[in-house]
């Protein structure tokens, strides 16, 4: 058969002097596969694909050479393009092989007539039409040296098979362009690291870069933070025209609590914050001022509360006092436990826990969808209102079963009532009060909460013993300023002057005398005195506990018993107290979320009150009303029957 294919592929393998090229893009498109002529099926039309090539000749192998050659100078030359030029490229044709072969093509153009003409008169085929070709017409004899270089000028000639290997790599590369993928190309075999290794060399020069940066924003916020700390040292003082302008109008609160934490800076810092020329003294003046003007106390309750504390914890304590204390009831265990009344409340949906692991029978109420002082409970005398503070000093009397025990000052009745819960309605107790309008109220909580060992009475307490007398134990929560209390009642701020705490004082010194006379040392189970205030002042505590051991030094002072609390002041800005007024305890807002309260506790040990003691008493008292003859007295005072009141005690 021996067709012009057949041929072609033999020499291929073993090369001929004579012999045709294969087939080659035309630039019309297409693969043209000149392989053998029409007559023998041979797709001989240009741009067609057809069969077999037909043997290689000399002019073949030529234009064979230049074609691999000139192929591998182009993909060469387009491996130093840019990204930017591949994509450009592949938008422009959508084959990359196609594109490269109709550039290469363009060079075969220009030596088309004469290659086609010298085959045509061969074969015998028309050059115009391509009729009886074979396709050898589209072979290139000579390269396009402008676009794709000279072959000629070459002295080693790819060989066919290394061009397919580059072709396939050099393709690949291209195509990872066009995605958006620098891959190197792959004719140079460093070219690939050296990229590699600009790209780490961009990425580390990036990080030294941001580091700069951040380096520099911290010495800037450095800088900054230092700028601050030298403006903040620049504090000063109002001047006059400041303060007589502050004056006549009010100040911005704003401004006034900056102010105050600018010089509690420099008080704790004094020595290099001051501002040159100012003297502590005027630095705790104009404090002590904005305090008033922020908090609204006067002048001299705040310089009273101040001495109590270090100035950081006395602004705590004024901050305390602008918070409501939390809502305390207290279980009347005459007619439920704790356990049930809490049960029953949620059940109501009351939110509450128990107010302490010092008290058994207090519960501290958060929120309430109904008044807490208006349920079938509370009606039923189930609870007490009352603060948890004022629990303390009946927890400090702790009376026993069967003693007979005065209040000396029991308006509203929560002490009152406590201790007949602690006495299960036993003995008796002996509720007084000097107000007739409070012992209404007081009363009626006796008589709601079933305390039925309760008298009530209304007597100034400074006439016991002369009332009754004889008493195991006595409690004196004695009328007070109420600086402990202040978060219920805001008008003790601007509303106590130095007039009030000195009748204050006065009136509790006489109360705790009276309280101690009224107490039989004798008691076999008694004989104690709780002195308590809702007030903080030393004035209305130490003092008249120290002026009571003064007077009285048949008593002393023990332990209230109550797990926590502050001791009471042995020194107190000069003036130096009892030793043992160390058992004392205080309570304070801004520690315990308590009402503020003081309570000591006194033990009567003699019925016998020393004569020296006795007339300095009524010298100064100055002989009122027998006073000094009662306190004279040697012998015990009891004005109970026992006959007599047994009805009643039972």
């Amino acid at each position: 058969m021996g067709s012009r294919g057949h041929q072609a592929r033999k020499k291929q393998r073993d090369p001929a002097p004579y012999g045709g090229g294969g087939g080659s893009s035309s630039k019309r498109g297409g693969r043209g596969g000149g392989g053998g002529s029409r007559r023998r099926g041979g797709g001989g039309d240009r741009g067609s694909r057809g069969g077999p090539a037909p043997s290689a000749g000399p002019v073949g192998l030529r234009a064979q050479s230049s074609n691999s050659n000139g192929r591998a100078s182009a993909l060469k030359r387009r491996s130093d393009d840019t990204a930017a030029t591949a994509v450009k490229a592949g938008r422009s044709s959508g084959n990359k092989r196609a594109k490269l072969d109709a550039r290469l093509a363009d060079g075969d153009d220009s030596d088309e007539g004469s290659a086609s003409g010298s085959f045509d008169a061969e074969d015998g085929g028309d050059s115009e039409n391509g009729a009886g070709g074979d396709g050898w017409d589209d072979l290139p004899l000579e390269d396009d040296h402008d676009s794709m270089g000279s072959a000629e000028d070459d002295d080693e000639a790819m060989p066919a098979d290394d061009w397919e290997d580059d072709e396939g790599t050099g393709e690949e590369d291209i195509k990872s362009k066009v995605r958006g993928k620098p891959v190197p190309m792959s004719f140079d075999s460093d070219s690939g690291s050296e990229d590699e290794d600009e790209e780490e060399l961009a990425f580390e020069r990036e990080a030294r870069e941001a580091d700069k940066e951040q380096a520099e924003l911290d010495r800037l916020a450095e800088d900054e933070l230092q700028t601050n700390m030298e403006q903040r040292e620049k504090f000063v003082l109002p001047s006059g025209q400041e303060v007589e302008v502050s004056n006549l109008q009010p100040e911005d609160l704003t401004l006034v609590q900056t102010r105050i934490q600018e010089i509690l800076r420099v008080l704790a810092n004094f020595k290099e914050l001051r501002e040159e020329g100012r003297s502590r003294s005027e630095y705790v003046t104009q404090l002590h001022k904005d305090l008033c003007t922020y908090y609204g106390y006067n002048e001299y309750l705040l310089e009273k509360l101040i001495h109590l504390f270090p100035i950081a914890e006395a602004i705590e304590f004024f901050e305390a006092n602008e918070v409501p204390r939390p809502v305390v009831i207290r279980a009347n265990t005459l007619k439920t436990r704790r356990r049930d009344l809490a049960q029953a409340l949620i059940n109501r949906g009351v939110n509450l826990e128990p107010v302490g692991k010092w008290s058994k029978v207090g519960l501290q109420v958060f929120d309430s969808p109904v008044p807490i002082g208006a349920t079938p409970e509370y009606l039923a005398g189930h609870y007490m209102l009352q603060a948890a503070s004022s629990f303390l000093p009946v927890m400090a009397l702790a009376p026993q079963e069967g003693e007979r025990v005065l209040d000396m000052c029991a308006a509203p009745g929560g002490k009152t009532t406590y201790l007949a819960a602690l006495l299960r309605n036993t003995g008796c107790v002996l509720a007084n009060d000097a107000s007739r309008e409070r012992c209404k109220g007081l009363a009626a909580n006796v008589q709601r909460l079933g305390a039925r060992n309760v008298v009530v009475c209304n007597y100034d307490g400074r006439e016991f013993p002369g009332v009754a007398g004889g008493f195991d134990r006595v409690l004196l929560d004695a009328p007070c300023s109420g600086t402990g209390v202040i978060a219920k009642d805001p008008s003790v701020k601007a509303g106590k002057s130095e007039r009030d705490f000195n009748m204050l004082a006065q009136v509790q010194r006489e109360l705790v005398l009276a309280a101690i006379d009224a107490v039989d040392a004798n008691s076999p189970s008694g004989g104690y005195i709780v002195y308590s205030t809702c007030s903080v002042t030393v004035e209305e505590n130490e003092e008249v506990v120290n002026y009571a051991l003064q007077k009285r030094p048949n008593v002393k002072l023990v332990s209230t018993g109550l797990e926590f609390g502050k001791e009471g002041f042995t020194t107190y800005r000069g003036k130096n107290f009892h030793p043992t007024l160390n058992l004392t305890r205080r309570y304070y807002p801004h520690t315990y979320n308590m009402d503020g309260f003081y309570v000591s506790k006194f033990h009567k040990v003699s019925n016998k009150i020393p004569q020296s003691e006795a007339k300095g008493e009524a010298a100064g008292n100055g002989g009122k009303g027998g006073k000094s003859a009662t306190t004279a007295t040697v012998q015990p005072v009891s004005l109970f029957n026992d006959d007599e009141d047994q009805k009643y005690i039972e």
